[in-house]
């Protein structure tokens, strides 16, 4: 090897390494000042959810909680614990006697994370450790059926407690059966694609981001695997407030939902940009800022790609009118929300 190749391949070796993941439609971390960057584009990170765990391919509940866990890890000096409830996460992070967490990590009932996490807030108080920060954090079927009882107690108590629901829309763990966060028509094996109206009923169901704001608590917001920079702003704006808060993560199940592994961000940016799942934040109960659609789409868009919807597009028989139902949703959300704003980013409301 020549003297000039000798030299030219150290320079590549010492060559600063450039991140371009920014969880976010612009060019890249290299144009970003670096505390602007998020969190997974730091050699820094805190990796508060390790690689061997079992999720599956393309799995955006995974996806969610290490951003999420990592941007409150980084928010408080890595000072945290966190109680998880019964369900995939804790299912697919710790295959006994196994775990993938790096952080002290408590695995709760079903339904009282919301209790648990509150039991260790309280024994942190009594102890004076006013510098460990507390995060519950479950699944749509612990958090709005099983457990939404102790959740409401937190939320009432106002206990300094931060809580993540990674809504997949179904209890997935255990054959995925419909939650109260199934969207109308979703087939699951308890709302099959049969009869006259098939897969989930309209009217049914919860809107657990709007059951919290009706709490007054100090914060509440939604986010979503396709904005992974938003969803880590509003976690470490979390961390940074006293008193119970409140964040719902949208994450897509391409297991639950019949989508392909490599899709699921795709998924997740259709349900935003069709308005069906609006990004906003909330604080005593107001709506103070949300998220612009960039792009609108129909909601045709989003449920094509997935089987849980096929029932609705079969060929000659397409349901016309609940596809209409669900557009309606989709359109009272940008109304509320104020959605298709001139702006092309997130300001206040």
């Amino acid at each position: 090897m020549t003297k000039a190749k000798t030299k030219s391949k150290a320079k590549t070796a010492l060559q600063k390494v450039k991140f371009y993941q920014t969880g976010t439609l612009t060019v890249g971390n290299r144009l970003m000042d670096e505390d602007a960057r998020s969190v997974q584009a730091s050699m820094d990170r805190s990796n508060a959810l390790t690689s061997g765990h079992r999720a599956c391919q393309g799995c955006g509940e995974a996806l969610g909680a290490r951003y999420a866990i990592d941007a409150a890890m980084r928010a408080v000096n890595n000072r945290i614990v966190a109680v998880n409830a019964t369900g995939c996460l804790e299912v697919f992070t710790t295959p006994y006697p196994e775990t993938a967490w790096s952080i002290p990590w408590i695995h709760s009932l079903f339904g009282n994370a919301a209790a648990v996490a509150t039991g260790v807030a309280a024994a942190n108080r009594v102890k004076g450790r006013k510098d460990v920060k507390v995060i519950a954090q479950g699944g749509d079927g612990g958090t709005t059926d099983i457990g939404f009882g102790c959740l409401s107690g937190m939320f009432e108590r106002n206990d300094d407690v931060l809580y993540i629901c990674y809504d997949n829309e179904a209890y997935m763990n255990t054959g995925v059966q419909r939650s109260s966060a199934t969207p109308p028509t979703a087939r699951t094996a308890t709302t099959p694609s049969v009869g006259d109206k098939p897969g989930n009923v309209f009217g049914t169901g919860k809107n657990l981001p709007l059951i919290a704001m009706a709490h007054n608590i100090p914060y509440v917001a939604t986010a979503s695997v396709s904005d992974l920079h938003d969803l880590e702003t509003k976690v470490t704006r979390a961390m940074d407030i006293k008193g119970s808060r409140y964040i719902h993560i949208f994450v897509p199940c391409p297991l639950g939902w019949g989508t392909a592994a490599h899709d699921t961000i795709r998924i997740a940016r259709l349900a935003m940009e069709s308005g069906l799942f609006p990004l906003f934040e909330a604080e005593h109960g107001e709506v103070n800022s949300s998220s612009p659609i960039r792009r609108q789409v129909p909601v045709e868009d989003y449920l094509r790609p997935q089987r849980r919807f096929a029932h609705l597009f079969k060929k000659g028989h397409e349901d016309t009118e609940s596809i209409a139902r669900l557009q309606a949703m989709a359109d009272a959300n940008i109304k509320r929300f104020n959605l298709l704003r001139k702006h092309n980013q997130r300001d206040e409301l």
